[in-house]
C-alpha cells in the first residue's frame, strides 16, 4: 500500500489531456477528445487493464501501451466500425484521430465543402443550421426580432 501511494500520480498527461489521477480508467479514457464510451471499453478489453482501477497508478509502460492503442487501434484488432474517421476523404483508409488532430480535420473539411460551394458548406458559411433543422423558431441571431412602432405615434392613439 505504501509503494502505491508513492507511485501515485495527481494529474497524468495522456494524449493531450490533463487527467485528474483519482479517476477510474474507465472515466478517464473518455476525457481524452476522440475517445467514447465504447472505444474505451475496448482500449480497457485490449490492454487487459481493469477499468475500475485509478489512473494515477499505472506505471508509464501501461500509459504508452493505452496511447498506442488509441493511436493505432487496428493493429490490436478493433474492429473498423469503432474508428470516429472511416474511409478518409483523402486517402481512403480507416484511421482513429484523437487529441486536436480531430478539431484540424474538421476545420479542413468544413473549409473544403466551403471551397466547392457544397450546400454544407454554403450553410456553414452563413451560419445557419447544416443538418435540415427548421429555422422559423430557433437559430436567430443578431438583431432584435419584433415590431417596431413609429416614431411619432402616443399611447391610447392610433
Amino acid at each position: 500500500m505504501e509503494e502505491q501511494k508513492q507511485n501515485f500520480e495527481q494529474l497524468v498527461r495522456l494524449i493531450g489531456a490533463d487527467i485528474d489521477g483519482n479517476k477510474k480508467l474507465y472515466n478517464a479514457l473518455i476525457k481524452i477528445k476522440g475517445v467514447s464510451y465504447s472505444f474505451g471499453n475496448a482500449i480497457c478489453q485490449v490492454t487487459g487493464l481493469d477499468p475500475n482501477q485509478k489512473i494515477g497508478l499505472l506505471k508509464s509502460n501501461e500509459l504508452k501501451k493505452i496511447e498506442e492503442v488509441v493511436t493505432n487501434p487496428l493493429k490490436y484488432g478493433l474492429p473498423a466500425w469503432i474508428l470516429n474517421r472511416r474511409k478518409d476523404y483523402d486517402d481512403g483508409q480507416d484511421k482513429h484521430l484523437a487529441s486536436t488532430d480531430i478539431k484540424f480535420r474538421v476545420d479542413f473539411d468544413i473549409k473544403r465543402l466551403k471551397k466547392i460551394k457544397a450546400y454544407r458548406g454554403m450553410r456553414h458559411a452563413v451560419g445557419l443550421p447544416v443538418r435540415g433543422q427548421r429555422t422559423k423558431a430557433n437559430f436567430r441571431k443578431g438583431g432584435k426580432v419584433g415590431v417596431k412602432k413609429k416614431a411619432g405615434a402616443k399611447k391610447g392613439k392610433v
